[in-house]
């Protein structure tokens, strides 16, 4: 089975905090100080959001990747705009 890959769009507010956000899994998105803590807050929210989904057997329908399989690991992809 092929890794998920997970891509996290990252974008500074107006107030300065960093706003990083997972899209493919919905309501996944966490505020951080600077970018590495908003991505970190991200990834931790992600992975428990997964496991939780995993436990009560409410995995999405389709993985983020053709092909891919619901949940070997983990791997996040940052994506630069």
């Amino acid at each position: 089975m092929a890794p998920v890959t997970f891509t996290v769009e990252i974008e500074r507010e107006d107030d300065g905090r960093w706003l990083a956000e997972i899209p493919v899994l919905s309501g996944v998105m966490a505020y951080g100080a600077d970018r590495d803590e908003a991505v970190a807050r991200v990834q931790a929210l992600a992975l428990r959001v997964i496991a939780e989904r995993l436990e009560h057997r409410d995995a999405p329908a389709d993985p983020p990747n053709p092909g891919a399989a619901w949940l070997t690991r983990c791997r996040v992809r940052i994506s630069r705009r």
